[in-house]
């Protein structure tokens, strides 16, 4: 915990010096009190238009030091924008959360000031004017928009494990930043908000700065994060293309260059929600999506770490078209595992899923090539695979899509299922296997019997081809001893 807590700062995607970073400069980095003014103009945020209503209420000269402000039950009604305003300019100042003992007056004062901000928006007590709002995004900004700590991966160049396995970095400033998510999200979901306005401060800009806070190894920001992006997408409707394109994005970056990226997961659970109120018939660019990035998303090492979000958005494709189970199979046997059983495992639970929503028609179009993957899967030698490979047998839907083409699928697996019983060594997986061939015995005994003396015919073939194999070998040793005996004979 503590080489968390002392390694540095990555660095910006966007330039260091970038004012438009924070929306203003910094002052004296080394200070203890870092000094930031909130009518300095944010990312992407245009200046409020002077001939809005906004433009009642003056903003108020900067604040050079944190004091302590009037609640707003003791003002009159005409004074609480410009209090607002002065409140916001309060939660405008950078402090040092690295020293818990530097600047405890100012902490405190700047947390119970978030604190008012949001049981004022929370209360809907007044409408805040659009100079109000500007300014506040402009707070939030300067607050949430900063460097992320590198990952412990990148520090050391060990591989990404599980944050379930390993203590999660948590931000200093969580007592803060947390106030300040929960102000973003009440001005968000608020009735009062009204989007025309809204979408001027949240703009494309500050999406995209929302979606690579999404990498923190804090999992507290990340769920506020999920949340906040969900509300947005549901209330900005101008963009949810934009939403989706970015996250297409990163998902391309993960899967193609970094295979790093602590948020994957929580973008991939707001999809799984967008995916579920997709219209019918569905977009051609929902199924471009599906194909390109979602699936690909099963090639990364670090699968596990979001495989459930990624099984449910698959699931939920094919739920809601079920022509598509064709290409999700197909994409699942491209991806298919060929030496990790941990990743095998999760394959087949996520097929045994997508089969139980799969239709007759589009099960036969995959099946052969389907079923010569689940014999590999029978024959592991990792009792798990072959154990979860057999367990699809007790799912009832699949039983009946295999009954209705046993005489394509049998074969193809008979030979799998017969070796299982002869030689694996795994008690579990034989008496499993033993069960599985007497349902197909009861199942069609005719085509069972014929399979059988194929297998047979087939097993026979073998041993005298191993026969005559063994032979040959014998005469060529036998060739090579007299013809050695005559060279000695002959020296």
């Amino acid at each position: 915990m503590f080489k968390k807590i002392m390694k540095g700062r990555k660095p910006s995607k966007s330039d260091p010096n970038d004012q438009s970073l924070y929306g203003f400069p910094q002052r004296n980095p080394i200070a203890n009190v870092v000094v930031n003014h909130s009518s300095r103009a944010g990312p992407g945020l245009p200046s409020p238009n002077s001939g809005s209503p906004a433009s009642v209420v003056a903003t108020p000269p900067p604040m050079f030091s944190i004091e302590p402000l009037p609640l707003f039950r003791d003002v009159p009604v005409s004074e609480r924008q410009n209090l607002f305003l002065r409140k916001l300019q309060v939660c405008c100042f950078q402090l040092d959360f690295n020293d818990t003992m530097k600047s405890v007056r100012e902490k405190e004062i700047k947390r119970q000031t978030l604190l008012e901000l949001v049981d004022f928006i929370q209360s809907g007590s007044a409408k805040i004017t659009e100079n109000c709002q500007e300014e506040m995004i402009k707070m939030i900004s300067i607050n949430i928009f900063r460097c992320l700590p590198p990952a412990s991966h990148e520090n050391t160049g060990q591989e990404v494990v599980d944050p379930e396995e390993d203590d999660p970095y948590l931000e200093p400033s969580w007592p803060h930043l947390q106030l300040v998510y929960e102000l973003l999200l009440r001005y968000v979901v608020s009735s009062d908000t009204d989007t025309k306005i809204a979408k001027r401060y949240i703009d494309h800009s500050f999406v995209l700065k929302l979606l690579d806070l999404f990498d923190s190894e804090d999992p507290r920001e990340r769920e506020y994060l999920k949340t906040i992006l969900h509300r947005i997408y549901g209330k900005f409707m101008v963009h949810r293309p934009f939403i989706r394109k970015a996250i297409n994005n990163i998902f391309y970056r993960f899967i193609y260059e970094t295979e790093r990226h602590s948020g994957i997961g929580e973008l991939l659970e707001i999809l799984g929600s967008i995916i579920n109120g997709f219209a019918l018939p569905m977009k051609e660019e929902h199924k471009l999506f599906l194909v390109r990035a979602l699936l690909p998303l099963h090639k990364p090492k670090p699968v596990a770490m979001y495989h459930q979000q990624l099984s449910y958005c698959i699931t939920q494709f094919v739920e809601k078209d079920y022509k598509l189970a064709d290409t999700v199979i197909r994409g699942l046997l491209k991806y298919w595992p060929l030496t990790n059983c941990q990743k095998e495992v999760l394959f087949l639970g996520e097929l045994e899923e997508v089969l139980e929503a799969t239709q007759g028609a589009e099960f036969q179009r995959c099946m052969v090539p389907l079923f010569r993957q689940i014999a590999r899967c029978l024959n592991s030698s990792h009792f798990q695979v072959a154990e979860r490979a057999l367990f699809l047998w007790n799912n009832e839907h699949i039983v009946s899509l295999i009954a209705q083409n046993r005489n394509v699928i049998l074969p193809i697996i008979f030979e799998a299922l017969e070796k299982n019983i002869q030689s694996h060594w795994n008690q579990a997986v034989h008496g499993l296997t033993v069960n599985v061939r007497k349902m197909f015995l009861d199942m069609d005994a005719e085509l069972f019997e014929e399979c059988q003396n194929q297998y047979e015919e087939k097993e026979s073939r073998a041993k005298e081809v191993e026969e005559q194999r063994e032979l040959t070998w014998k005469r060529l040793a036998d060739v090579a001893e007299q013809r050695r005996g005559e060279d000695m004979v002959t020296v």
